[in-house]
C-alpha cells in the first residue's frame, strides 16, 4: 500500500505561483512513478506530469511544459509541483499519484493505482 497526501493547495491571482506537494510513505513507494493530474469542474481528469522516483525521470503534458515542473526530495518523501503563470483556467483540484510501469503510457490515468485526496487550487483574475 501506498498513501498519499497533497497539500499546498489555495487561492492565488492571476500570474502568481504555487509549490504543490505530495507526501508519499508505505513500505514501497520508491518503486512506483508518482504522477500529478487536475480535475476542474465538469470536465476530466487530465495529466499534468510524472516523475519517476528511483531514476528522477520527469515528463510533462506537452501544454503544461513551460509554467508546470515536477521533481522530488527523497530526505522528505515528497514530491512537488510548482505552477508559475497562474491563469483562471488552471482552477482545479490537483491530484497526485503513484504507479507505473515507467513508460510510453505514464501519462495514462490507467497506470495509476494509489491517489491522494486532492488539493484545490483556484486562480482568480
Amino acid at each position: 500500500q501506498v498513501q498519499l497526501v497533497e497539500s499546498g493547495g489555495g487561492l492565488v491571482q492571476a500570474g502568481g505561483s504555487l509549490r504543490l506537494s505530495c507526501e508519499a510513505s508505505g513500505r514501497t513507494f520508491r518503486t512506483y512513478a508518482v504522477g500529478w493530474f487536475r480535475q476542474a469542474p465538469g470536465k476530466a481528469r487530465e495529466f499534468v506530469a510524472a516523475i519517476n522516483w528511483s531514476s528522477g525521470n520527469t515528463y510533462t503534458e506537452d501544454s503544461m511544459k513551460g509554467r508546470f515542473t515536477i521533481s522530488r526530495d527523497n530526505a522528505k518523501n515528497t514530491v512537488y509541483l510548482q505552477i508559475k503563470s497562474l491563469k483562471p483556467e488552471d482552477t482545479a483540484v490537483y491530484y497526485c499519484a503513484a504507479g507505473g510501469p515507467w513508460g510510453p503510457q505514464i501519462g495514462s490515468i490507467d497506470q495509476y493505482d494509489y491517489w491522494g485526496q486532492g488539493t484545490q487550487v483556484t486562480v482568480s483574475s
